[in-house]
């Protein structure tokens, strides 16, 4: 096997060392307190601020924070938002920010808002799909968790649900798709597993996943409508697929979110999605890609709470 990643040795899985090696060779790129938390920290006081861990490689400097807006309706559904799970997807992040503070207070009559919106703090600054681990915290979303991330935000979940008899409507996991998915990750996983790096394609534009045993069509169509007013949809390609899964609709395609580990797995939600957006394409802008996250949650959350009461489809 050709050596195409300068860590390892190519057709061996990684061991520690290799692993040191890789985080060793890692380096702070942007600051998750000036680009995430004072943002959080600039919040008006009907937003609950709170610290639901903080990340053993710095306790200081990742703490792990939540944004909760308390509805005035008694009754009202409970919406949970997360972004960054993967830290260098920064839409996603920045999504989730723009959202709570420019549209989250005209949602508060009907319904209850959480926003987890950088879930790898250290993923975020280092602009990186892994944890220092190297662990992909999206596919560590289940019982006894390896990754730091995942399981602080599932206890997190678990105490809330708990505290205040908390069940979700709806669950939107904000994500992108970077060249860097291909010049980096991709052949990152080949080598710490000790496989082949196979090349795949990035798809050009937005795009959603939804949960194959509960795909919720009308609501990813309902997402896909809100942002094809601010981005182009990712078309299918020669074999009717996105990333090698066949397309359900335009810009839309399914994984089982529990069996693979997915944030969007994690609440029994009757509306769940991992949204897409691809940052470097020709056609679009940092900015174009936070516009297209916000988007899909209002979108998301429009069809979510006209359709609660609807039979399940």
């Amino acid at each position: 096997m050709d050596r195409f990643y300068p860590i390892g040795t190519p057709g061996e899985p990684w061991g520690d060392a290799e692993k040191r090696e890789w985080f060793d060779a890692r380096s702070i790129e942007r600051s998750y307190r000036d680009e995430v938390l004072t943002k959080i920290e600039a919040l008006d006081d009907s937003f609950e601020i709170s610290h639901y861990g903080a990340l053993p490689l710095d306790l200081d400097r990742y703490p792990l924070v939540s944004i909760t807006l308390q509805s005035t309706n008694p009754d009202a559904p409970w919406v949970l938002i997360t972004g960054g799970v993967h830290g260098y997807e920064t839409s996603g992040v920045q999504g989730a920010l723009d959202f709570t503070a420019s549209h989250a207070a005209a949602y508060r009559d009907r319904v209850n808002l959480v926003v987890a919106p950088c879930v790898s703090p250290w993923g975020y600054e280092v602009i990186n799909r892994w944890n220092p681990n190297c662990l992909d915290p999206n596919r560590c979303f289940y019982a006894g968790s390896p990754s730091e991330e995942a399981a602080a935000l599932m206890a997190f979940v678990a105490n809330l649900s708990a505290e205040r008899n908390v069940e979700f409507l709806m669950h939107v996991d904000l994500h992108e798709t970077t060249d860097s998915d291909e010049t980096e990750f991709r052949p990152a996983v080949a080598a710490r597993d000790g496989q082949a790096s196979d090349p795949g394609l990035i798809p050009d534009g937005f795009y959603t996943v939804g949960d194959t045993p509960n795909p919720q069509p009308g609501f990813q169509g309902a997402i896909i409508a809100g942002v094809e007013q601010v981005t182009h949809i990712a078309p299918a390609d020669e074999a009717g697929q996105i990333i090698g899964t066949d397309v359900t609709q335009p810009g839309v395609i399914n994984y089982p979110f529990v069996e693979l580990g997915l944030c969007a797995g994690m609440t029994t939600a009757r509306f769940t999605t991992t949204t897409e957006v691809y940052p470097d394409s020709p056609n679009a802008t940092p900015e174009i890609c936070i516009e297209a996250q916000v988007a899909a949650v209002r979108g998301g959350l429009d069809f979510a709470l006209a359709n609660q009461s609807a039979p399940n489809t």
